[in-house]
C-alpha cells in the first residue's frame, strides 16, 4: 500500500484488500478515477472488475484504501461521508512529508459505520 500511494503522489491511490477471516491474503490496485490529491474513487467499471477476481479467487472483500497526501492517516470528513461498506476495514496510508523513507509512512485502519469512526488494529507480518 505504501509503494502504491507513494507510486500515485501527488496524487492518492486507491484499492481493495481481500482475504479471509480478518488476513488479508491479496492487494488490488485500483486507479484513482478523480486523480486527485484531495479525493479517490473508484471507476465503477473497475470497481466491478476487480470484485469479481476477488469472488473468482475465493475470497472476501475485508478493506479498502486510499492515501491521503497531505493530511494524517485518520478518515476525513469525505471519507467518512462515502464509507459505503460498513463490514470492510478503510485503512489510509498518509504521506505527509513525501521526502521522508517508505517507513516513515503513517498507516492506520478504521471501521466507519453510520458516520461512526472506531480505530482498528492493523498488525502486519
Amino acid at each position: 500500500m505504501v509503494e502504491h500511494a507513494r507510486a500515485e503522489f501527488p496524487n492518492e491511490c486507491c484499492g481493495l484488500l481481500a482475504g479471509r477471516g480478518t488476513r488479508v491474503e491479496r492487494l488490488y490496485r485500483g486507479e484513482n478515477a478523480d486523480r486527485s490529491p484531495y479525493t479517490y474513487r473508484l471507476d465503477p467499471a473497475e470497481q466491478l472488475r476487480l470484485f469479481r477476481a476477488i469472488d473468482a479467487e475465493g475470497l472476501e472483500l475485508l478493506g479498502i484504501y486510499h492515501s491521503h497526501t497531505q493530511s494524517p492517516a485518520y478518515p476525513s470528513r469525505t471519507d467518512v461521508a462515502k464509507a459505503y461498506y460498513p463490514d470492510a476495514v478503510y485503512v489510509i496510508v498518509s504521506l505527509r512529508g513525501a521526502e521522508a523513507p517508505p517507513d516513515a509512512a503513517e498507516v492506520r485502519a478504521f471501521r466507519i459505520r453510520d458516520g461512526q469512526v472506531a480505530e482498528e488494529e492493523l498488525v502486519t507480518v
